[in-house]
């Protein structure tokens, strides 16, 4: 039996994956993958994740605005997002943060959208996904600052950033998940992520549909795949696949407490 897997990060409401999406969801299955969680990149788009998070025991969701889309939704509140994550599925907010790769939005817009969601999250207590390109230093400062007004749990997803922040991020309580990237043959400061990330912090993600890993690179992402992300992070950490699926899993279920945990995944160790 294969061990139980948490896609802690897809977007199955994308077309290339809701259009097959009892494939998807029963590939994932074959492959161990027991848990997806949905991720929200426009607020106005919240009720069809949440549609098929009705139609789907294994499919949670949160609810955020992408950096991409912070200019499209200026106006999103903190109370909006309060309102909508007590939805009882929505297990999260975000994803939010910096972007500054593509700029698609202003960058005053991304902040201002950034610092609303740390509020949520913050009011909530639900972890707060985070979304950080080509904005380290600006992602860290942001994140240390708002921790300084009070509490709240960062995840940086997709972790694609460098060392320093790794560093700031853990220093602060924040998880890191890694994707379809750690694969990658050029991605050996992702790696160094890795090694540096404790046991304890660290989750995996496929990004789905975008980030395919080794074998699967240049497809389309799926949740079945976070296995091949899975054995490869169990490889770096010299651990078994086992061993890391468990110790990912107590993780999730550890930051998004307020997911129900599967019998599936066992008790947690």
């Amino acid at each position: 039996m294969k061990p139980a897997i948490v896609d802690s990060h897809c977007h199955l409401d994308f077309d290339v994956l809701q259009d097959d999406l009892t494939g998807v969801i029963s590939r994932a299955h074959e492959a161990g993958v027991h848990m997806m969680v949905s991720i929200s990149t426009r607020v106005r788009n919240f009720d069809a994740i949440r549609t098929i998070a009705e139609a789907h025991d294994e499919v949670f969701c949160t609810v955020g605005t992408h950096p991409h889309n912070a200019a499209e939704e200026p106006d999103v509140t903190a109370e909006q997002l309060v309102a909508l994550a007590r939805y009882g599925k929505c297990i999260g907010i975000g994803e939010a943060g910096l972007d500054y790769h593509y700029d698609n939005s202003p960058r005053e817009a991304q902040a201002q959208g950034f610092r609303t969601h740390i509020g949520a999250a913050r009011e909530t207590g639900l972890p707060l996904v985070i979304h950080s390109r080509s904005a380290e230093k600006d992602t860290a400062n942001i994140l240390e600052d708002e921790m300084g007004k009070g509490a709240f749990k960062p995840l940086l997803h997709c972790f694609s950033s460098g060392i320093e922040l790794a560093e700031r991020g853990l220093a602060i309580g924040a998880y890191l998940s890694f994707s379809g990237i750690l694969t990658f043959k050029s991605a050996e400061t992702i790696r160094d992520a890795a090694r540096l990330c404790p046991l304890d912090r660290m989750l995996v993600e496929t990004d789905a549909p975008y980030l395919a890993p080794v074998p699967h690179r240049g497809q389309s992402n799926e949740p079945a795949y976070t296995a091949h992300t899975l054995a490869h992070l169990a490889d770096v950490k010299g651990i078994s696949v086992e061993d890391m699926a468990r110790i990912t899993s107590d993780n999730f279920f550890r930051l998004f407490d307020k997911a129900p945990r599967p019998a599936v995944f066992g008790v947690a160790a």
